[in-house]
């Protein structure tokens, strides 16, 4: 399946719609539902290439998200309930924090991946802060009947 690498490898999107289609002339035959499953998929999958070539790698190569996400699984499934989103985002964030810290191997470029991470979603991240000062404060607003 080398020919399917060539699609998650892409250097952009239009690269990658050309190794689909290849890979859709080699395998269609052996493989439909997985050639049907990239085709129907293509405009969420194809966001994947929005993000530079050492995030996407990140990405595709998901041994470390699974690992992470197993923590968080194991961390939040004896928890029944949050409280609010806060919460949540508190836990996990403090979770993380001890998961990286047993972490023995680094990811290779992640000085490079974490600045374009952080430019990529520094916006998100000041609206979100905005969003729960406005909601903190919005409980102390009498004025408008908001509570």
């Amino acid at each position: 399946m080398s020919d399917l690498k060539k699609v998650y490898q892409a250097i952009n999107e239009d690269e990658a719609l050309n190794a689909l289609i290849d890979f859709k002339e080699n395998w269609q035959k052996s493989y439909p539902s997985c050639v049907k499953s990239w085709e129907e998929n293509w405009d969420i999958l194809s966001t994947f290439f929005a993000y530079p070539a050492e995030v996407r790698k990140i990405i595709y190569t998901t041994n470390i998200i699974e690992g992470l996400n197993r923590q968080f699984r194991k961390i939040t499934k004896n928890k029944p309930s949050f409280t609010n989103d806060y919460s949540l985002r508190k836990i996990l964030y403090l979770a993380s924090k001890n998961i990286v810290s047993h972490w023995s191997v680094t990811c290779r470029n992640w000085d490079v991946v974490s600045n374009q991470l952080s430019i990529m979603f520094a916006l998100q991240a000041v609206f979100w802060l905005i969003g729960l000062v406005f909601t903190q404060n919005l409980g102390e607003c009498h004025c408008s009947g908001y509570r």
